[in-house]
């Protein structure tokens, strides 16, 4: 079940730049351009590269990122779905649906998974650096940073992570530890309560 979970959001639900790398990595100076808004919206689109499968798996839709409440991630194509995670518990929806339910308290690994989610969309390298380890280069108003996961049972899932940004996380390249690899580019993103549709603010 964690493994549905998983492909259906980052795992389905940041690639690097081509920049001189230094030998210390920038973190303070790349948190300092990124901005923390209480609730940031947006539209993605995903292709994940399954082993031993040429053909990319394409989908895209809605996220939404709302500090203290949680991260919805809404897929309109190619089949509608809606999957939302709070601190607690990863729910996966089908219309207004509960399809499936992982509580934390059941699944520890839920709360790993979902605060390097959290961190990832909000760009909070501060909470990635007590699980990676951080490699970051940062030129005008972009950046780029490597994570490679400090733990031996989170390599087993990840075997490293990618991202690109500005203010805003841009890219997120997501290399898997059997060998699938999801790259994601948000686009379109608006913050404030208004970024919100009624039916996703219904739904947090």
């Amino acid at each position: 079940m964690m493994r549905l979970a998983r492909h259906s959001f980052l795992f389905s639900s940041l690639l690097l730049l081509a920049l001189p790398v230094f030998p210390a990595a920038p973190i303070a100076k790349i948190q300092t351009m990124l901005a923390k808004p209480a609730v940031l919206c947006g539209r993605f689109e995903q292709s994940k590269q399954l082993t031993g499968i040429k053909k990319p798996l394409l989908s895209n839709g809605r996220f939404c990122v709302a500090q203290g409440k949680g991260v919805l991630w809404r897929t309109l194509q190619p089949f509608p779905g809606t999957l939302k995670l709070t601190r607690d518990e990863i729910v996966q929806m089908q219309g207004e649906r509960v399809a499936a339910r992982i509580d934390a308290k059941q699944e520890p690994t839920v709360r790993t998974i979902n605060s390097v989610l959290f961190s990832l969309l909000a760009g909070d390298f501060s909470q990635l650096e007590t699980l990676f380890e951080v490699d970051g280069v940062a030129q005008g108003d972009k950046w780029s940073v490597n994570l490679k996961a400090r733990e031996a049972g989170l390599a087993k899932v990840i075997a490293g992570v990618a991202l690109e940004g500005g203010a805003y996380v841009k890219n997120i390249t997501l290399n898997e530890a059997n060998g699938d690899r999801t790259h994601i580019v948000f686009a379109d993103m608006k913050t404030g309560e208004a970024a919100m549709t009624p039916e996703e603010a219904a739904l947090f």
